[in-house]
């Protein structure tokens, strides 16, 4: 006889943490007790009538749904249902052990199997615990007598007088099957949950549970490849013995990594106060300054040891139920006594996989943690401006760098990192950032947590410079902070605004995208029929388009991009006042060949170039920015051509009368000139020929998303 002893592990409900009473199987192979489920679901209900107040949650004296699954219990609930159901129309069901919501099908928890194998290994538990405390007979008159047998088709127990007068020599009854004395009584055959009034016979391989011949029929196992049930039962009893065998064959090996975990055990708790005092000595030179720091370090290792040895104990428990008549095997041995094929496959399927798991184990041991406090090292050669950043180092946690091309300053800040090398990244990282000024004061670093590689920071003052960093965190162990990265803000607030789909928006030149935040010009047969009638001079037109909005007074500030392919595109601002010159100026007027008549072929016509315009605007084209002639610019043409910036801005300030492009990168004023702003001003563009213009996209929480997404 095998002794029930050892094996509590995997008799206890993960809802109630009490044994097993009326054990159903859900869908993930996982058990619960019959009430738990029911307490649940009806937690579900009050929760759904109560709008999810947690105070429902305290109805039930056997289970505690925490707070942290009433998200879980919200999502289902407000899917709806029927009041006081218990097949509700969202056929969801959070299972207590896996953490996942588990589809319980239409039928719900009506359609879950009973665990009678399992049901019948608890009750032997319990009849084993309790063995000095006898089963009464229950038709015996006061006082009853002891049970001597109890019968499986009545469900009651019986003393032997009772037995013979219940079930007399020559009647159905006597046929009853009966068994020891037990309180535990299961049907002799197990019945379809879907088809109430059919046997299950065959076992369905892709749903890994026990059907009836309708369900293979008819129902939702119709397209599934199923097996006898007596061959199920005889593959998987084969398999499982062969693996508990194994198991057993080496407890040994298994009493061994036991030992070896114990002085594991040890050997981690003395090598954590090894290093505690050794963090604690290197404390004790520092001034008061570092009492922070000091018990910062303290915790770390504590919390470091402490989840080490819970890793090592759960292992050593894990390995201790590895034993014959302990834990998993005492379980599995258990099952082995299951006689019924229908019963014994329904519970052996999942126990076969664990039996497989724990026999893979066995192959490559290796311990749950370190016992070495190695990282756990404090450097106490810093200077003492350093001493804000003293904390563990590990080799294997490299620098971050930020990513400058990804980062960039609009309305907000958009600040990204990566991890250079090959090895694990951090699990956290911290993103500090100040304020430079021009004097000797810096401002004090701030820090933000974040849990992916990048992060948008809003409110930063502007026309600003901030110096950015970040140092990653796994665990306690922090990594030295990147090389800071210099961004500076825009001069003013940022303007939002589209291209105007309607005021002079020529839609046979041009083309928007639907957002109205790109303008493309295409060289095609409007640009060629427009030019069929030039003989000499250069007639050809430039297709202008505005912003939607305009401004009337303060200052602002806007960014975009100019595709690199660009042939002429001009940019600026444009009067609310000399609008319609914009778009009735039938010829370029910026071009040296405007005036037929004129006899010129150079350029001298460009001088005093800004008193012939009716707005302001500055060239740009062929990857170049052209700088305006005026008295003030240089003499030499080649002074006036810079690198097209891959991102340009305009600062226009109404106040002053001034408008100033940029290169929106480093925030540097490539040309300044004043500006008539007696009306409402816009935002310009022109383009000729192939070229694009893309409004930059204002950075928001979302715009952090949709980074990390890509």
């Amino acid at each position: 006889k095998v002794t029930i002893k050892g094996i509590e592990r995997e008799l206890i409900c993960p809802a109630c943490k009490e044994l097993f009473t009326h054990p159903l199987i859900l869908p993930c192979q996982h058990n619960i007790c019959h009430k738990c489920v029911k307490e649940i679901l009806f937690a579900f209900e009050d929760s759904f009538a109560d709008g999810g107040s947690e105070s429902s949650n305290q109805s039930s004296p056997r289970i505690k749904i925490s707070s942290s699954s009433m998200e879980r219990i919200d999502r289902i609930t407000r899917t709806g249902r029927k009041r006081n159901s218990l097949t509700p129309r969202s056929s969801l069901f959070p299972c207590p052990a896996c953490q996942r919501d588990i589809d319980l099908g239409e039928r719900g928890m009506n359609g879950l199997f009973r665990n009678f194998t399992l049901e019948t290994i608890v009750e032997r538990y319990r009849q084993a615990a309790r063995a000095a405390i006898a089963i009464m007979c229950d038709f015996c008159k006061p006082p009853p007598q002891e049970s001597t047998k109890s019968c499986m088709d009545c469900s009651a127990s019986y003393c032997n007088e009772c037995f013979k007068i219940h079930h007399p020599w020559g009647t159905v009854k006597a046929q009853h099957e009966y068994v020891g004395p037990t309180t535990n009584f299961r049907p002799k055959i197990l019945m379809c949950p879907e088809h109430e009034m059919e046997r299950v016979n065959m076992y369905c391989e892709i749903c890994r549970r026990p059907v009836c011949h309708l369900c293979k029929l008819s129902g939702c196992h119709a397209n599934h490849r199923v097996t006898t049930m007596s061959t199920a039962y005889k593959t998987l009893k084969e398999k499982l013995s062969k693996d508990i065998a194994y198991l057993i064959s080496k407890e040994s090996q298994v009493k061994g990594h036991i030992t070896q975990l114990g002085l594991l055990l040890k050997e981690t708790e003395c090598n954590s106060e090894r290093a505690k005092e050794a963090a604690l000595h290197s404390f004790e030179k520092l001034s008061h300054v570092l009492e922070e720091k000091k018990s910062a370090a303290l915790r770390a290792i504590e919390v470091s040891k402490n989840l080490r040895l819970e890793k090592l104990q759960t292992q050593a428990e894990e390995y201790q139920g590895l034993l014959e008549n302990n834990g998993l095997v005492g379980y599995a041995q258990e099952v082995l006594k299951e006689t019924d094929p229908s019963c014994f496959v329904q519970t052996a399927k999942q126990l076969h996989v664990r039996i497989q798991k724990a026999t893979e184990s066995l192959k490559s041991f290796r311990p749950a943690a370190e016992t070495t406090f190695e990282d756990f090292v404090v450097d106490i050669a810093k200077q003492e401006e350093a001493l804000g950043d003293l904390s563990f180092h590990s080799n294997g946690l490299e620098i971050p760098e930020i990513n400058e091309g990804q980062s960039r300053m609009y309305n907000k800040a958009l600040i990204s990192w990566e991890s250079p090398g090959k090895t694990e990244s951090a699990d956290i990282y911290v993103l500090e950032y100040r304020k430079l000024y021009k004097e000797d004061e810096n401002a004090t670093w701030q820090e933000i947590e974040v849990c992916s590689k990048s992060k948008v920071i809003s409110d930063l003052d502007e026309d600003s410079s901030y110096a950015f960093r970040v140092r990653g965190y796994k665990g306690s162990i922090c990594s030295p902070c990147s090389r800071e990265v210099i961004l500076r803000t825009p001069p003013a607030p940022v303007f939002s605004f589209l291209f105007d789909d309607k005021c002079g928006y020529n839609s046979d030149h041009l083309l928007l995208n639907p957002r109205r935040t790109s303008v493309e010009s295409r060289a095609g047969f409007p640009l060629l029929l427009g030019s069929e009638r030039m003989q000499i001079g250069c007639y050809t037109t430039l297709d202008y388009i505005i912003g939607d909005t305009g401004i009337a007074k303060g200052k602002h500030f806007w960014a975009f991009h100019v595709e690199a392919y660009s042939y002429l595109v001009k940019v600026g601002v444009v009067s609310s006042n000399k609008i319609q010159k914009l778009f009735h100026n039938t010829h370029d007027r910026t071009s040296p060949r405007y005036d037929q008549d004129s006899g010129h072929d150079s350029g001298s016509e460009d001088a005093f170039f800004d008193s012939t315009q009716p707005f302001t605007l500055v060239t740009l084209g062929m990857k170049k920015f052209f700088i305006p002639t005026t008295p003030a610019a240089p003499k030499d043409p080649e002074s006036r051509i810079l690198p097209l910036p891959s991102c340009l801005g305009i600062c226009l300030d109404c106040d002053k009368g001034k408008v100033g492009f940029y290169d929106a990168g480093p925030m540097k004023c490539l040309y300044e000139c004043e500006v008539d702003c007696s009306g409402i001003m816009y935002p310009a563009f022109a383009l000729m020929g192939g070229a694009a213009v893309h409004l930059q996209e204002a950075i928001t929480a979302k715009y952090e998303e949709y980074h990390e997404d890509i």
